[in-house]
């Protein structure tokens, strides 16, 4: 039952942010990286630290990939080397979603998180925060396009990829 759920959750990760990422590349470098209030500063920190969460998530779940060391940490100033690593980890995601079973959802994962607590979580409930933390800063994101001028972004509704 939850295996259909989260690889839906997978692939509309993949959707939305091709989705964000087409509006934001009518941007202007300049716009993309000016501050606008949102949690990160910009648009474009706001994509890094997307990026730098799944990473971090993506390391707990597999054991491989990228460390970023902050949370804040811009991994790459230019938006088309972050839009490639951006395509690449969502291709990553996916694949490591989909190939899961309802088993391995339950296995427990150890790890520390970014002030050095150790915790323990099952994969399937730190699934279910990675996805909702994607949708979030998503959210804060897509609000960014419309302050910086966007009048109206591509919607990013789960219920658009479910009909489309």
């Amino acid at each position: 039952m939850l295996k259909p759920c989260f690889d839906q959750l997978a692939e509309y990760n993949r959707w939305a942010n091709r989705r964000l990422y087409d509006d934001a590349a009518s941007l202007a470098d300049a716009e993309r990286k000016r501050p606008i209030g949102l949690f990160f500063g910009s648009l474009h920190g706001t994509l890094n630290h997307l990026l730098v969460a799944d990473y971090i998530w993506m390391r707990r779940m597999t054991g491989e990939g990228p460390q970023p060391e902050r949370l804040n940490q811009v991994l790459h100033e230019d938006f088309t080397e972050l839009r490639t690593a951006r395509e690449q980890a969502d291709e990553r995601i996916l694949g490591f979603v989909t190939a899961l079973d309802e088993t391995e959802y339950a296995r427990v994962l150890a790890y520390q998180n970014s002030s050095g607590r150790t915790f323990r979580q099952a994969l399937g409930p730190a699934l279910l925060h990675f996805f909702n933390h994607q949708t979030h800063h998503r959210g804060q994101a897509h609000a960014g396009l419309t302050i910086l001028g966007i009048r109206e972004p591509a919607s990013l509704d789960l219920l658009a990829l479910q009909r489309s």
